[in-house]
């Protein structure tokens, strides 16, 4: 599981370095998993330092992601 998990995170890591600004929705539909999944993926690579949420105003649903500087 921990290996599936570990994939998962690199494939939504290489998503957001493809398209920076991507919302949790689009990435889910692109790498094939549901939302729920994708947000524990971004929570691990945000806690690692990997990528950033965008700050802004915008609803949960609709923040956004991008590779950590």
């Amino acid at each position: 599981m921990v290996q599936r998990e570990h994939r998962q995170d690199v494939v939504v890591l290489a998503h957001v370095a493809a398209r920076p600004g991507a919302e949790i929705r689009s990435i889910a539909r692109a790498v094939g998993a549901s939302e729920r999944v994708v947000t524990r993926n971004l929570t691990r690579l945000t806690e690692q330092g990997l990528v950033v949420l965008v700050e802004d105003d915008a609803h949960p649903t609709f923040r956004s992601y991008r590779l950590a500087s």
